[in-house]
């Protein structure tokens, strides 16, 4: 299959947000891997659902062909961000996660959110 020289195909692999919210997934994996079993269908798997969301929504609005999609998919992902970290405050309160590993964690979190605001206002703008 010819590839196309234009394809916005994996554009989304360019990203600065999408490679750490990528980090951040495999993060959340890492800790939920110590959560008790009882968890695996409960927190566990909300916590690894919305830290995946965050990568696939960036990477499904870098593939639309406009910048409103685009946008969109990008308040997606920042809609799940804010879950995952709800999630992991909760985690923090029953004691499934350690104050250095919230707060790293919270530093990472954020980090995405503010690149994502960034990519959103950008989007908007060029929308103009």
């Amino acid at each position: 299959m010819k590839e196309k020289k234009d394809s916005t195909f994996r554009a989304h692999k360019k990203l600065d947000v999408w490679k750490e919210a990528i980090v951040l997934a495999a993060d959340i994996y890492k800790v939920t891997d110590d959560f008790p079993k009882s968890e695996l269908y409960g927190i566990t798997s909300q916590m690894r659902r919305a830290a995946v969301s965050v990568g696939s929504n960036i990477a499904e609005g870098a593939a639309r062909s406009g910048k409103k999609e685009f946008t969109q998919f990008l308040n997606v992902a920042g809609g799940s961000l804010s879950e995952l970290d709800t999630q992991l405050e909760i985690s923090f309160k029953l004691g499934y996660v350690s104050n250095d590993k919230r707060k790293t964690l919270d530093t990472k979190i954020g980090n995405v959110a503010q690149m994502l605001a960034g990519l959103i206002k950008w989007a908007k703008k060029s929308r103009e």
